[in-house]
């Protein structure tokens, strides 16, 4: 069985953990984010930010962790593997900041693709701030628009998640991965 590799992908604060976290409890295998992991790592060195501080630094521990994420489903004998947050994002960040990377950001985007994203739209009503998650709501607004850029210009088409309860949400991606089977 082919395990399709399918992507929940949002600006900060839309709700993708929570709908990973649902889609796990009824038991399929998900990916979670990892930039808390490498944010809260950074943290204990003593640096506050490491996104801030070190953009680069962080953007490949972002890539190596989520290519490992990837090749972990290569195993699986499950219909679906959902993950929280991609390999493109990481190149939208550093879009988003105007920093420059390597070329390799871009590769890994052509080389390691999913087989369907779903889109969750900055949601103010939902939105928090927290020790990991420092932007505002209208940087999430603004990065959300580099998302959508990164992954259109990566060749993926985007699903829509509209607004709703966990429940109605995780509704709308398994009905619409049954379209699409």
């Amino acid at each position: 069985m082919n395990t399709k590799r399918i992507l929940i992908v949002g600006g900060p604060g839309t709700g993708k953990s929570t709908l990973i976290t649902d889609l796990e409890a009824k038991g399929h295998v998900c990916f979670h984010e990892i930039s808390r992991e490498v944010t809260a790592a950074a943290q204990k060195r003593g640096i506050e930010q490491l996104f801030l501080t070190q953009p680069l630094l962080f953007s490949e521990l972002l890539l190596k962790g989520r290519i490992e994420q990837f090749k972990d489903a290569e195993p699986l004998n499950t219909p679906y593997a959902f993950y929280d947050r991609g390999i493109p994002d990481v190149a939208a960040y550093m879009d988003y900041t105007g920093d420059s990377y390597p070329e390799m950001f871009h590769n890994a985007c052509y080389e390691y693709t999913y087989d369907i994203v779903f889109m969750l739209a900055p949601w103010e009503e939902i939105y928090e701030q927290d020790n990991e998650r420092y932007e505002s709501y209208e940087e999430a607004q603004k990065i959300q628009q580099y998302l959508t850029t990164a992954y259109e210009k990566h060749g993926y088409h985007l699903i829509d998640v509209p607004f709703g309860t966990v429940s109605e949400r995780v509704t709308f991606i398994l009905n619409t991965l049954k379209t699409h089977e």
